[in-house]
């Protein structure tokens, strides 16, 4: 006779649940990736092949092609693969990364011709995704180390443009 698989403990949605409560493990919900996550992030980044080649391109870099709307329908998709995040209970920091992915894909489909070339290589859905399966396998710590580094990389190469814009503010705006 087969066993039954325990039920997740049932949440009501307006419970207060203690910090380290055993009923929801810290960092993680035990909430299952939806099967409309990986669809939209599989037909928005990795559905068609390009032939000849190995490399895949999905809508989100066609519907860029489009002004406006194109853009809108993209980016709004890309926002339920956030708010999965959200949903099974990610941190502060992946959130904001997943954000910045999202970010980084909307400024280069914005950007004509070259935009969504940059796109179809950039793949911020699946990326996202990634970060949630990662999440979700329990890989908590080796997220949040990855994204303090990416956060500090950013940090640095953005005091370095600060500090360029101001050498070169100094040297021949100043003189003047």
């Amino acid at each position: 006779m087969q066993s039954m698989p325990p039920k997740p403990p049932q949440i009501v949605i307006d419970d207060v649940l203690p910090p380290g409560s055993p009923e929801i493990p810290v960092g993680q919900s035990g909430v299952p990736i939806s099967e409309l996550v990986r669809f939209l992030a599989k037909w928005l980044d990795d559905i068609f092949r390009i032939p000849g080649t190995n490399f895949k391109v999905g809508l989100d870099p066609i519907l860029a092609s489009i002004p406006i709307v194109g853009d809108l329908l993209a980016t709004g998709s890309g926002l339920v693969i956030l708010l999965e995040g959200v949903r099974a209970g990610v941190s502060l920091p992946v959130l904001l990364r997943m954000s910045g992915n999202m970010m980084v894909n909307t400024m280069l489909d914005v950007i004509p011709v070259i935009g969504p070339i940059g796109s179809a290589f950039f793949k911020s859905n699946l990326r996202n995704l990634q970060l949630l399966q990662r999440w979700q396998a329990g890989q908590q710590q080796a997220i949040r180390r990855s994204t303090t580094q990416l956060f500090i990389a950013a940090g640095l190469v953005f005091a370095a443009f600060v500090a360029l814009w101001i050498t070169a503010w100094v040297l021949l705006i100043w003189p003047l």
